[in-house]
């Protein structure tokens, strides 16, 4: 997803596009060769040429950030006079098809990404009191993810004309295509991942950022606003 919040008056590039590339509307884009033609992809963070406003998938996804599951536990004081539960605990987070590597949590579980599963394992400290009787009786897990949209098919804008839209000139946009493992205070800078994402995280020292972040995501607004520099 891309939504322009506020453009200049330059009007986005068209280039010819990768007919190997798959990317959705967001990714930052990278010019490549095919053959002795010169094609815009997904860039690998090494030499981003501007955001991607069209579509070539055969899936969408969406995130989820900073989901909250309050997983009820019975306890057992540990050696260190702890209450912690003595067997694993599994929980469905809300949505299924989660892509792993964007999984983050902020208490240590295991994942079954195809299921949206996660397991809290044995030995892990009750820390939210539910009933309010002032002893834990939970585990409280805020997890962000990005998943799979199920029942929607992918889409191809590019399919027609065999170019893609890129937005090089300084806007303001919201975007879901952003790794959802990192935090984003407001005004940090964004680079790109190695898979054309935005991030706050710098893959190398030679990675140049490209854009700073204008709003954070949210549980209740999950796009990434910022500023392309």
């Amino acid at each position: 997803m891309l939504r322009i919040v506020q453009e200049s008056n330059a009007l986005p590039f068209s280039f010819p596009v990768d007919p190997s590339a798959t990317f959705q509307p967001g990714q930052v884009a990278q010019l490549t060769t095919n053959g002795n033609v010169i094609v815009c992809g997904v860039s690998d963070g090494t030499a981003p040429l501007g955001i991607i406003d069209d579509v070539k998938t055969n899936a969408f996804t969406s995130n989820a950030v900073d989901e909250v599951l309050i997983i009820p536990a019975t306890g057992v004081i540990n050696s260190n006079g702890r209450l912690v539960t003595p067997v694993d605990i599994k929980a469905e987070l809300q949505n299924p098809s989660v892509v792993e590597r964007s999984f983050t949590s902020d208490v240590d579980v295991s994942l079954k990404a195809r299921n949206g599963v996660i397991t809290v394992l044995a030995g892990t400290e009750l820390n939210f009191d539910n009933a309010g009787t002032g002893t834990p009786d939970s585990i409280r897990v805020v997890v962000s993810y990005t998943y799979q949209v199920p029942n929607i098919p992918g889409d191809n804008s590019t399919a027609g004309t065999g170019r893609v839209t890129v937005w090089v000139s300084r806007i303001i946009a919201q975007t879901d295509q952003f790794e959802t493992n990192q935090r984003y205070p407001l005004n940090c800078p964004l680079y790109v991942s190695e898979a054309g994402m935005l991030t706050s995280r710098q893959p190398t020292p030679n990675h140049a950022s490209i854009a700073i972040c204008t709003a954070p995501p949210t549980a209740l607004h999950t796009s990434l606003e910022f500023m392309l520099l």
